[in-house]
């Protein structure tokens, strides 16, 4: 395992490659792992790093402690900040990250226990696959303190749930149950709170093993047709699948699907 040296990152986030996985695993768990201006600029170094690497396919975004994040530390604010624009660019530090794992072409599992509230939301949504256990609860509560939606909300939310439901978080105090978000279309899988984090490795791991390039190219399309003409995606997307038949590994996977197929018997014919 890799750990990156600690004049990369900050102890507000530990941050490891190993066998191609990248873990970034916020470390304020007494803050309920919101972010102050150290996690910020140690999510922005991290993200990007990542991202950037060859030896990182997949990518584990994680939380110490038995709640994911909490948005921004409140606290912090009221205590170290002057003004709105000391919040304003904090939040562009913590986007740089944001952007950097939602762009990328590498694929990004969450695991999520206990509370993800406010911008802990845009963090949640980053990534392309959500693990949260049993006993999460998840909701927006920005305008419980005053607050409008930060970190990605506003952007990925309403495509996430639809407008409507979008709505109805950030227009109450409400925090969904993990059924609720698994049935709202926000989280993928709901397992035991103690299995959180092995099931998100679990699935980066099958990720890993698999056609990881292909796996990543995928998430890629998907995340950039919001903002892409209809005709340019279809064409990104034929770009693309031409890009993959190309290399080594769909030329191995597709001759030995080939073969399988060969092998099968043919349907019997029936009067």
């Amino acid at each position: 395992m890799t750990e990156i040296p600690p004049a990369a990152h900050a102890e507000a986030l530990r941050y490891t490659v190993e066998d191609g996985l990248a873990r970034l695993i916020l470390n304020r768990p007494a803050r309920l792992n919101a972010f102050n201006a150290e996690l910020a600029h140690a999510w922005a170094d991290a993200t990007t790093d990542a991202v950037s690497r060859d030896d990182v396919g997949a990518i584990l975004i994680g939380a110490a402690g038995p709640h994911f994040c909490a948005g921004g530390d409140v606290i912090a604010m009221a205590t170290e900040m002057h003004d709105g624009s000391e919040i304003t660019d904090l939040a562009k530090v913590i986007n740089r990250g944001i952007r950097a794992l939602t762009e990328s072409s590498k694929p990004v599992v969450a695991a999520a226990q206990g509370t993800t509230a406010g911008g802990g939301l845009g963090i949640l949504m980053c990534s392309d696959y959500a693990v949260v256990g049993e006993n999460s609860r998840i909701g927006s509560l920005y305008a419980n303190i005053g607050l409008t939606p930060d970190l990605s909300v506003s952007a990925q939310l309403a495509r996430a749930v639809g407008e409507r439901r979008a709505l109805q978080l950030v227009l109450q105090d409400r925090l969904l149950t993990a059924a609720e978000a698994r049935e709202w279309g926000l989280v993928a899988e709901v397992v035991a709170p103690d299995d959180v984090t092995t099931r998100a490795e679990r699935i980066a791991r099958f990720w890993l093993e698999n056609a990881t390039a292909a796996y990543g190219q995928a998430k890629h399309l998907v995340r950039s047709a919001a903002l892409t003409p209809f005709a340019d995606q279809l064409d990104a997307e034929a770009h693309a699948i031409g890009a993959a038949l190309d290399t080594d590994e769909a030329h191995a996977r597709i001759a030995a699907f080939a073969a399988a197929s060969v092998r099968k018997p043919a349907p019997q014919e029936t009067a």
